[in-house]
This record gives C-alpha cells, sequence and structure tokens, in this order.
C-alpha cells in the first residue's frame, strides 16, 4: 500500500518550528520508515516539546529521543 507523501520545500522548512504533519514527513523521509503524526505528538506532548503554536524543535525533539533511549541520564 503505498502512502502519499507531499513534498515539502527545504525553504520553507525550519528544523526549529515544524509543524507535527511535517515532522513526521521529515523523520520519515530520513530514516526510511513510517513514522507518523501521532507518534511524533506523542513524543513531543510526552517531552513537553509541543508549543503553543504547534511546532515543535526538531532539534529538541532528537535530543530529548537520545536521553530517553540513554535510560533518561544526564
Amino acid at each position: 500500500m503505498a502512502t502519499e507523501q507531499k513534498d515539502v520545500s527545504p525553504e520553507t522548512l525550519r528544523i526549529t518550528a515544524l509543524a507535527v504533519a511535517d515532522a513526521a514527513r521529515v523523520l520519515s523521509a530520513a530514516s526510511g520508515r513510517r513514522v507518523t503524526e501521532e507518534q511524533v505528538r506523542e513524543v513531543a506532548e510526552r517531552g513537553g516539546l509541543l508549543r503553543a503554536d504547534g511546532t515543535i524543535s526538531l532539534l529538541a525533539y532528537s535530543a530529548y529521543l537520545v536521553k530517553e533511549m540513554a535510560g533518561g541520564s544526564d
């Protein structure tokens, strides 16, 4: 089953302020795996990363995942 992916122009992406849907597309493209909006939103909410305007920083998101993988230790 093929999924339709909307192309996002690199000029419109700001890794410090991505919509959840855009973050899911970027992470899917980078990982070669399907990453859903729901998965991104769940992690962002768990980490307190979701801003009032609905955006996340991909840098903060990645750092949070690395910290989580390391067992939450600093």
